[in-house]
């Protein structure tokens, strides 16, 4: 079997190596493609929205099975075009595209069939916008009518911010034709989810629940973008709001949009807004999300090409999807001045250390190939994606891959999947950082990680050097009180004086981890641990694992002065050491 891969970005890129993972498959193209899908498939230059060109294409390649992955080929009438051909092709046609084409008629659909949604204005004259706002007041969001590549949806604070965005929408044109007419509708509160699911027009298959991460910068601060990042499964979907949306949100949409002679194949994507037991529908799309893409089509164990095939027959319901229960997640590599204006053509480093990390697999999206090196080429850039036994390990592997990878100006958010880890049983806030001068640290430095997990107490692990990356280092310390720390443990060896560094730009306390990495066998990384000038005080600790270890407990002891559950956690490791020396006495008695 031939396929198609529409699109360059991440989710296509997850959709090239789902799709190679099929038996059934024997070539793979993809138009565009990236540097990353080009490992994978043969990329062809043509774009994504040159149908005709696409069309040819396929015909020539005698493709079987064309897959769309960006939504402006949808709403372009690419699968129209090659189903008027007798090519089979996985996408809702232009008709039922207009979910995600148009905002205003998606909006007006959601009241037609009495989908739960925000209340909602439609003008196309800037003036009736601004009088609708100073009727309904702030906080208020403004959306552009068409497609905007994710951008097109501003959340004004007050008054004044809002009317601001009409005039960015209306008047300054920002994302063009789309703004010819805009929505303007209550601000909801609450937590975003993404609830995604194959339908071949008649069976709704849900997949996993997700989330993603739209604002730029930590703690959902800053202007919306394509997403910046994702995990699976989202805690805040339960089993009862997973039943109400497919009842009162996915199956009346597709029964809609058939009633409405807008037959939708394909899949479906709803946004929403929940807060407590309220569910609201925030958009649809027509796609599989990116980067929602990444971390589902890892935890999708059945043959992605039955499924895709099944929804194009119209036999979806003889489909079992099996799904890994193991949590995933996806950290977004973005270009500095993304979602604004940003320059291309940085060489990426570290992407082949960052793949030996088990669990883990470093997803394209913004990427090309220069000069045999691979360069970004984009806004979002990469999407490093990892799997694990819990949403901690997942999380702990691709934040150490992550770290693994730099250009020039690069930016991603640690904060992914924080919603989650307060919410998931078991999974505690994230507070204590370690830190450590590089990955080759890591097998010393997950003694301390180790610990905290049995004090039960959250914590993140990540390489920053205090002389090859100073700068990362040093924005490290100066954020982390505000994104929750109160401990960091540092490790570094040699005379490279990490744990100096953190402490001179944080009033936190540091906890240094001296690292035997040279002939000195780690007092050169003691000494300069232990020699600390005044005011800039480090807690130094043994050299290596040991030292670690006690890193933790010295932490969890800082920690359990307002903690009872550490204190008493404390208390039951001390009588476990006890019981381990007797235990060891009474052995060695009995010899």
């Amino acid at each position: 079997m031939k396929v198609l891969v529409i699109g360059s970005g991440g989710r296509e890129h997850a959709l090239a190596w789902k799709i190679n993972q099929s038996s059934k498959v024997e070539k793979i193209f993809c138009a565009p493609g990236n540097a990353g899908i080009a490992e994978i498939a043969e990329c062809v230059e043509i774009g994504a929205t040159e149908v005709d060109k696409l069309l040819k294409f396929a015909l020539d390649q005698k493709i079987d099975l064309t897959v769309v992955g960006p939504e402006a080929a949808l709403v372009e009438g690419v699968v129209d075009s090659f189903e008027e051909n007798g090519l089979r092709v996985f996408g809702p046609n232009k008709a039922a595209s207009i979910l995600e084409g148009s905002k205003v008629f998606t909006k007006e659909f959601l009241a037609k069939y009495n989908i739960p949604t925000a209340p909602f204005g439609v003008f196309t004259e800037s003036d009736e916008a601004k009088a609708y706002i100073d009727k309904c007041g702030a906080p208020i969001v403004v959306k552009a009518d068409g497609l905007a590549a994710g951008k097109g949806v501003i959340v004004a604070a007050t008054v004044d911010e809002a009317k601001e965005a009409v005039d960015l929408i209306m008047q300054d044109r920002a994302f063009g034709s789309a703004g010819n007419t805009v929505v303007v509708e209550a601000c909801l509160i609450g937590e975003e989810a993404s609830f995604i699911a194959f339908t071949d027009g008649k069976t709704v298959l849900p997949l996993p629940t997700s989330q993603d991460h739209k604002a730029i910068y930590e703690g959902d601060k800053g202007p919306n973008t394509g997403g910046m990042g994702a995990y699976s499964p989202a805690p805040v979907v339960t089993q009862e709001i997973s039943d109400y949306v497919m009842e009162n949100v996915m199956i009346p949409t597709v029964k809609g949009l058939a009633a409405e002679g807008r037959p939708y194949k394909g899949m479906l994507y709803a946004g929403l807004m929940i807060d407590g037991d309220k569910v609201d529908v925030l958009e649809f799309n027509c796609r599989f999300g990116d980067p929602e893409a990444q971390p589902l089509l890892m935890r999708i164990q059945s043959d992605i090409v039955d499924v895709f095939e099944a929804a194009i027959d119209g036999k979806l319901h003889e489909i079992d999807l099996k799904v890994d229960p193991r949590p995933t997640v996806c950290v977004v590599l973005a270009s500095g001045g993304y979602p604004g204006s940003y320059t291309k053509g940085y060489p990426i480093t570290g992407l082949e250390e960052a793949r030996q990390i088990p669990g883990v697999v470093v997803f394209h999206a913004g990427t090309a190939e220069a000069s045999g090196k691979v360069v970004s080429n984009g806004g979002r850039v990469l999407g490093v994606t990892a799997i694990g036994d819990t949403l901690g390990d997942a999380l702990d592997s691709c934040y150490r891959a992550v770290d693994c990878i730099s250009w020039q100006e690069s930016y991603f958010r640690r904060d992914i999947g924080a919603k989650a880890m307060k919410r998931t049983e078991g999974d505690a806030a994230v507070v204590v950082g370690i830190l450590m001068g590089s990955d080759s640290d890591y097998p010393v430095m997950k003694a301390a990680g180790d610990l905290l997990k049995q004090f039960g107490i959250g914590f993140e692990m990540t390489v920053a050097s205090a002389h090859r990356t100073p700068e990362k280092a040093a924005t490290y310390a100066k954020t982390a009180k505000e994104r929750g720390l109160k401990v960091i443990i540092c490790g570094a060896g040699m005379a490279a004086h990490l744990a100096g560094v953190i402490s001179s730009h944080t009033d936190l306390p540091v906890i240094g981890i001296p690292l035997d990495a040279s002939p000195l066998n780690g007092m050169d990384a003691l000494l300069a641990t232990v020699q600390m000038p005044p005011g800039i005080p480090v807690a130094t600790m043994g050299i290596g694992k040991a030292g670690a270890k006690n890193g933790a407990v010295f932490a969890a002891k800082m920690l359990a002065l307002s903690d009872e559950a550490i204190a008493a956690k404390l208390v039951e490791f001390k009588e476990n050491m006890v019981k381990e020396v007797e235990e060891k006495a009474k052995k060695l008695e009995s010899l």
